[in-house]
């Protein structure tokens, strides 16, 4: 007969007081563990090593993954199937996210710069508004650990062709004024295809110094094989991956470029400019792209002489997407995928306003790009065709022998 909610109540309490937290946390350890492979076996069709007729996938190994919880931090093994991806659904998949949003709205009201709407927060989560501050601390470390760890974690298990960089803009307490930081974001995808979270800093604005200190940490942590940077047009940006990104293009992202150009046209005619401008990236080789844009800026020359002037001084930059597969133009002509990241970023922090600090920014943050690249590696899907992928690090010619001494001309001594 199934235990009413009653007894697991009572049979827990009977736990804890035998033999404490870590009996609770080995017992729940076990029992989650259990439920996950039984998810994992309905999902399959079969137990382990079970031939039957409605197995539908096999299992591929497991990966680690470790659930915070009151009793201590369980350590699971999530299996992996050879076909499609597995998740637990009894797992929160944003649990990481809400544990940084809740210590960092404890950590604005203790230090005095929360607004109402974080008093508001406060209340409805539950917590005791005389907090003391070396509990904040504690609830910060318990999260900073392993959030650091993912932070600067190395990056040559991998190379990645691929870079994207953006920044987003959030309110923090510096010196005791609220002024704006810049939270700059780094994805890749990698060499077979797949997509990463590579990196995020916080700083004042988005100086050359800044994003090369940026574009330095993520290749000391190991990015290797870059041969296209996609970004804005910040001169600071542009500079640092010039000087930084040695080897790697820069690919200018067209999305902001058209919206630049539309500052300097009448607005009923950024429609008609827009759809022109497009042409260039629907052509079918790269010389054809080339020449589109010629052809674009002599057609808008006449009525729009500025955005002539633009076009044809970021033609390279606009057009460095073209001497890479044509399988992946739409996806590395602009920032994009990365705007839609920093939309979710903002989602969170918009709740907070105002951050006590750098560091609770970066938490949260990087929180939220935690999970995003958790669904990406435990949900994988290629952000490329992989075979697409070969034609980027093209096989390595094989070095030529050591030439022989010539001997033709020598002469007896």
């Amino acid at each position: 007969m199934a235990l009413s909610q009653s007894d697991l109540q009572r049979l827990l309490e009977s736990l804890r007081a035998a033999d404490g937290l870590e009996l609770v946390r080995s017992v729940a350890e076990r029992m989650l563990q259990e439920l996950i492979e039984a998810e994992a076996s309905a999902r399959i069709g079969a137990q382990w090593n079970e031939h039957t007729d409605t197995r539908t996938n096999y299992r591929n190994g497991h990966r680690d993954k470790t659930l915070a919880t009151t009793a201590g931090d369980l350590d699971l093994a999530i299996p992996k199937l050879r076909a499609g991806s597995f998740f637990p659904s009894l797992l929160e998949r944003r649990r990481r996210i809400d544990q940084a949003l809740y210590a960092v709205i404890i950590e604005a009201y203790v230090h005095g710069v929360s607004t109402r709407s974080v008093d508001d927060l406060v209340k409805a989560l539950g917590a005791d508004t005389g907090i003391s501050k070396s509990e904040v601390s504690r609830i910060c470390a318990e999260l900073d650990e392993p959030l650091t760890a993912f932070r600067t974690r190395p990056l040559d298990h991998t190379r990645f062709p691929y870079v994207y960089l953006d920044a987003t803009y959030c309110k923090a307490r510096v010196n005791h004024q609220i002024v704006s930081r810049a939270v700059v974001i780094a994805t890749g995808i990698t060499e077979d295809g797949g997509r990463e979270v590579l990196g995020v800093m916080a700083g004042d604005s988005e100086t050359e110094v800044f994003w090369s200190e940026f574009l330095r940490s993520l290749r000391e942590r190991g990015l290797t094989g870059v041969r296209l940077v996609i970004a804005g047009h910040h001169s600071g940006l542009v500079k640092a991956i010039r000087k930084v990104m040695l080897g790697a293009a820069y690919q200018r992202c067209r999305v902001h470029f058209l919206r630049n150009t539309f500052a300097v046209i009448p607005k009923d005619a950024a429609e008609m400019v827009a759809a022109t401008i497009r042409t260039i990236f629907a052509q079918p080789d790269q010389a054809a792209v080339r020449a589109q844009l010629d052809t674009v800026a002599d057609m808008l020359g006449t009525q729009f002489p500025k955005v002539k002037q633009m076009l044809l001084e970021a033609k390279d930059d606009l057009t460095a997407f073209a001497a890479f597969p044509e399988r992946h133009w739409k996806k590395i002509q602009s920032t994009n995928p990365l705007e839609r990241i920093n939309r979710e970023v903002k989602r969170r922090t918009d709740v907070v306003q105002v951050f006590p600090n750098d560091d609770a920014l970066l938490r949260l943050v990087t929180a939220v790009l935690f999970e995003l690249h958790d669904e990406w590696i435990a949900f994988p899907r290629r952000y490329l065709p992989e075979g697409s992928m070969d034609q980027l690090y093209p096989a390595k010619l094989p070095e030529r022998a050591p030439a022989l001494p010539d001997t033709t001309n020598t002469t007896a001594s």
